[in-house]
């Protein structure tokens, strides 16, 4: 596959991912917080686990102990956005959940005493600086669903972290399907807690649970894996940089939501932080044929979790 075919494949996973959250609110008007997340995942792993039914029988007791784990954690992060979706844009939940390129190296920092480089140093100045014009209201309030996301973003940070020691000596495409089934386990077991389960009473709510498993998590997962080994982990960070961007594009072009002045220099502050972030200095360009294929222990929480080497491109 071409590099220019596989970036354009990855374009259409970032886009996926970015109307994830307006499809996520569009679920919200049927279901409960808990039943939305059962539903999505349980039907995203089916799908998953049915491409990959042959390698999954491989599966070692280590690979079902982290997933276990990993899941509990994207079970958190997708409550915590869906909670926050009650309250918040589906605006400002893209450009809060894109934090998380900004979080992994700050807790790296804390306690795993990784050194910061300065071009992410500059990336975390101007994500603050663009997160207090989108979530600071006047007296000094902060809205709870931003807040909320914000934790969510925190959360996957965590959730990164842990799985880049998890994907040593695993199966990352095993982890990370069986991951799925996991969060959507917990989603029902809290839904049977919580609420009443249920399928979608409408066709908006079908359509909300029909995206966000086949498209946002289960396509947007396999085709990742698929054609991330054709391309470079920059590039990919940069496609990846313009999930909160589609987000934002969605809930304009159908919630017609509509940001502040403030609103729109902050967000375009967090993506400019996440793009700093993510860029690396143009080196000598080696031949097509020594490109090495980019790493694939890489999952996303919106559409599934994807993850880099202490680093993560938000979606």
């Amino acid at each position: 596959m071409r590099p220019f075919k596989a970036d354009m494949l990855m374009l259409l996973v970032t886009l996926f991912w970015g109307s994830s959250y307006l499809f996520m609110k569009m679920g919200l008007g049927d279901l409960g917080e808990f039943n939305l997340i059962a539903l999505r995942f349980g039907f995203a792993f089916l799908i998953a686990a049915a491409f990959f039914a042959k390698r999954l029988r491989t599966t070692d007791f280590r690979t079902i102990r982290y997933a276990a784990l990993l899941g509990f954690l994207l079970f958190g992060v997708i409550g915590c956005v869906l909670f926050g979706l009650r309250f918040t844009t589906t605006s400002n939940a893209g450009f809060l959940i894109s934090l998380t390129v900004i979080f992994v190296p700050l807790l790296s920092f804390v306690f795993l005493r990784k050194k910061i480089s300065k071009r992410m140093l500059a990336g975390v100045v101007l994500a603050i600086v663009g997160i207090g014009l989108i979530t600071l209201r006047l007296p000094f309030s902060v809205n709870p669903g931003d807040a909320l996301c914000a934790l969510g973003a925190l959360c996957y940070a965590v959730h990164i972290l842990i799985t880049g020691h998890a994907t040593k000596g695993t199966d990352t495409l095993n982890l990370g399907i069986w991951q799925l089934g996991f969060a959507g386990a917990y989603g029902l077991a809290f839904s049977c807690l919580f609420e009443t389960p249920t399928l979608p009473g409408s066709t908006k709510g079908w359509i909300a649970v029909v995206v966000l498993s086949v498209f946002c998590s289960a396509l947007g997962y396999i085709l990742q894996t698929v054609v991330q080994q054709y391309t470079s982990p920059t590039r990919l960070g940069l496609i990846f940089a313009l999930e909160p961007v589609f987000a934002a594009l969605f809930g304009l072009l159908f919630e017609n939501e509509y940001l502040s002045m403030a609103g729109y220099a902050g967000g375009a502050l967090v993506l400019l932080g996440v793009v700093v972030s993510e860029w690396r200095p143009k080196r000598a360009e080696p031949s097509r044929s020594r490109i090495r294929p980019a790493r694939k222990d890489r999952h996303h929480p919106i559409g599934c979790a994807r993850i880099q080497e202490n680093e993560v491109s938000v979606q």
